[in-house]
């Protein structure tokens, strides 16, 4: 997020999956010289992302000015472009009460508010600036932005056609209206919005946005080639960049004599998806595989593999490198090609002898149990909690399945759930002696079944060929694809998908049906 110029309020790229656009128009300010000069400092280091420099201007301005409603402002902004939302909205408040017939001090306001998870309030702001400019086009899609983390699709739908009304090349408005349909199920209307922020002006970044956006939607539906091929915008929206790296990119074209690092990118589960590509591609250039430590001893013996390193380690001498996320697109996978062969990780067999002793004294069918993924931040998540995840108390029916032991692989924040379970549900809890995925794995090489919503670990059972039953949410991952039940990725996963955003409670009433045919099956 950067400033204007002298005299406008700092604008806002897109950001990663449509964040808030800041004001754009400010009216003329006056204050005495020696302010002027200082804020016209401010507002040069602001431009030029230097938000320490600005913000000791600003306090400089306002040392001479306390009442400068611009200064106040600007500092503001620029303590929750660093994070400071509280002390952001402090000043930007204050601002407010001095001069509340400004439009972009509202809607600045608002995205702070938004951050902070305070909704309601961030809403009733971009509706005052609404209020005092009923054209203002930040303000619509800010709004927009707050409707959707609020989930209320429609009315979110509305304010970027309020948008678009006002501005019809408006492009941010249409990235944003896509990502809007595309979470409620409209992907066929949400493409043509996509395409048109393509082919419109647009701020730097939108396009990589909207392109990578469009790239989401076409591997949802199944259309994998052209969807590859806008997935490598993902590098250069948001400000995510490609590490940079001494030796070039490498095209796919085989060079059994040269050396190619495939780093890993993303999240963990990511990683052990995509894994399976990296023996793949050894068998036309030697690799070395950099990958998160969490994961290195578990990845250190894929077959082919010249060597496998953790991030932070010395990178051995290579002749090219590889983000592993654009290996699908240079080797051309389809759904039809995709390498669905599983198991293609396996657990450590001493480390998997020294769980099965300590799963031993469990009867019936041993069950894992994972609940929650990553926990956001408020303001990260567009449905301001992370989507994917449950409750444990959720999983109360299942306690009613004779012969299962469940036992719990839910680590972080959610873990301590395990200490209360359901009623009637007795789980047990090793997850202490769980150091890394290569535990994991061993834990998982003893059991019978894995349950869990969409996170790593269902990623991992399905790579080490165990049956899945996973949790999955209305607005799917693009990697399960649309309107099936399976998994071409993983030929022993069973999906289980909300038919509505938020119903979790249908999924696990068929979840219940599933698990008791699968003990019965087993007995």
């Amino acid at each position: 997020m950067t400033p204007g110029a002298a005299g406008t309020a700092p604008a806002n790229d897109n950001g990663k999956n449509g964040s808030p656009a800041l004001s754009q128009s400010m009216p003329p300010f006056e204050f005495a010289s020696s302010a002027a000069e200082l804020f016209r400092q401010g507002v040069r280091s602001h431009q030029s992302g230097r938000l320490d420099e600005a913000e000791t201007a600003y306090r400089q301005v306002l040392a001479i000015e306390p009442t400068h409603t611009d200064a106040l402002h600007l500092l503001g902004l620029s303590l929750h472009q660093r994070q400071q939302h509280e002390a952001g909205l402090d000043y930007i408040g204050r601002a407010i009460q001095l001069r509340g017939d400004r439009p972009h001090y509202y809607s600045n306001a608002a995205i702070t508010l938004q951050m902070l998870g305070r909704l309601d309030e961030a809403e009733a702001c971009c509706r005052a600036a609404l209020h005092l400019k009923p054209d203002y086009l930040v303000a619509h899609n800010n709004l927009g932005l707050i409707l959707r983390q609020a989930a209320r699709f429609e009315e979110a739908e509305a304010a970027y056609r309020a948008a678009l009304r006002h501005k019809p090349d408006f492009a941010e408005a249409y990235n944003n209206l896509g990502n809007v349909l595309c979470q409620s199920g409209r992907h066929a209307e949400a493409e043509p919005a996509y395409r048109a922020a393509l082919h419109l002006p647009a701020a730097p970044g939108l396009h990589d946005e909207a392109a990578y956006n469009l790239s989401l939607l076409l591997l949802v539906t199944g259309r994998l080639e052209e969807g590859w091929q806008h997935y490598e915008r993902r590098f250069g929206r948001g400000g995510e960049v490609i590490r940079p790296f001494a030796v070039p990119m490498w095209d796919g074209k085989p060079a059994p004599d040269r050396v190619l690092l495939i780093h890993a990118e993303q999240g963990l589960g990511d990683t052990l998806q995509f894994c399976r590509y990296a023996p793949l591609v050894a068998r036309s250039i030697r690799v070395v595989f950099e990958v998160q430590p969490a994961l290195h001893r578990l990845l250190s013996n894929l077959p082919g593999i010249a060597q496998t390193i953790a991030y932070g380690d010395p990178l051995p001498a290579h002749d090219f490198h590889c983000p592993l996320l654009s290996i699908p697109r240079l080797v051309g996978t389809r759904v039809e090609t995709i390498p669905g062969e599983t198991p293609y990780l396996a657990a450590d067999p001493a480390l998997a002898g020294v769980w099965k002793q300590r799963l031993s004294a469990l009867d019936g069918v041993k069950v894992g149990l994972v609940w929650a993924g990553k926990i956001y931040e408020k303001g990260q998540s567009a449905g301001g909690r992370d989507r994917r995840s449950i409750a444990l108390d959720q999983l109360a029916p299942l306690a009613a399945t004779d012969g299962v032991s469940f036992v719990s692989l839910q680590l972080g924040p959610s873990a301590a759930q395990a200490a209360h379970p359901p009623k009637g549900m007795i789980l047990h809890d090793f997850t202490t002696a769980i150091m890394d995925f290569a535990d994991t794995a061993a834990v998982i090489a003893n059991l019978d079944l894995v349950i869990a919503v969409d996170t790593s670990v269902a990623h991992l059972a399905g790579a080490l060929g165990k049956p899945v039953f996973l949790l999955n949410r209305f607005d799917t991952c693009w990697r399960w694809l649309l309107d099936r039940d399976d998994s071409p990725w993983y030929p022993t996963l069973r999906q289980f998908r909300q038919k509505t955003l938020g119903d979790w409670a249908g999924v696990v009433a068929e979840l219940h049906q599933a698990l008791t045919d699968f003990v019965r099956d087993r007995r």
